[in-house]
């Protein structure tokens, strides 16, 4: 076995798992991969089965693992996929793993991504359940806010409810966030500005992957899963670089 987990393929495969067993596995941890993620997560070279004579997958255990890395590394860390396969493949180097996060048992730690936490909350700390559904009571009480304040929140378009009328976890975190700031005596209104840059971030990322996802096959959802993925984790670090060179031009340094 090499340093990152992946299985000697000189090894037996009758123990192999089909990649059906391997989603049934994986799916108590990451409800939402499926077949086609992991078949991607292949195509990408992030992962690299044995085969049966007949053509069919065989996962080692190792492989197994090596799927939970880079599931762990996007959901926890929000890595691109260039960013996990470069520690992939440095790992298979006998290079040794970043300690940037806890290490768990046998599995290897995602380094830093540029750009990531520098004093600014990591993208991983907002990983909610979106089946979760809060009433503005919920709200109040685990933001910790009043009504005045949500009211706020609501005029600026920082916290907006679904169309049924109920909040996702995300909005706690906004609340919490925008009420920290407030300590340094910035508003809710001053923050307008950080609402029309999320629109117009989400407008360029949909221009880009509507079309992907108008195809009514699975694996091309799949596709444009992961390039709202990946976009995504390149604007966090690029937004966090940008504002560090801001405050460090205005602190002279």
């Amino acid at each position: 076995m090499t340093a990152a987990g992946r299985p000697d393929r000189d090894a037996s495969q009758r123990d192999g798992l089909s990649i059906g067993a391997v989603l049934a596995q994986l799916r108590g941890d990451f409800p939402d991969v499926t077949i086609s993620k992991i078949r991607f997560l292949e195509a990408e070279g992030l992962v690299q089965p044995g085969r049966t004579p007949s053509g069919y997958r065989q996962f080692a255990p190792a492989d197994v693992e090596r799927l939970r890395f880079v599931l762990s590394a996007q959901r926890d860390h929000y890595l691109p996929l260039k960013v996990i396969k470069e520690q992939l493949d440095a790992a298979d180097q006998g290079a040794a793993p970043s300690a940037a996060a806890p290490r768990p048992p046998r599995k290897l730690v995602p380094i830093e991504a540029p750009g990531e936490n520098g004093g600014l909350p990591a993208p991983g700390d907002f990983e909610t359940d979106y089946e979760i559904r809060l009433t503005e009571e919920d709200l109040l009480r685990q933001a910790g806010i009043d009504a005045a304040t949500l009211a706020e929140l609501r005029q600026y378009g920082l916290v907006r409810p679904g169309a049924a009328g109920f909040f996702d976890p995300d909005a706690v975190l906004v609340a919490k966030t925008v009420k920290a700031m407030t300590e340094f005596g910035i508003e809710p209104r001053h923050l307008r500005a950080f609402r029309a840059a999320a629109d117009r971030e989400v407008g360029l990322l949909e221009q880009i992957v509507t079309p992907v996802y108008r195809h009514r096959d699975e694996d091309a959802k799949a596709r444009a899963d992961e390039v709202v993925r990946e976009l995504a984790a390149l604007s966090v670090a690029l937004h966090t670089l940008l504002v560090k060179a801001g405050i460090r031009a205005v602190a002279g340094g």
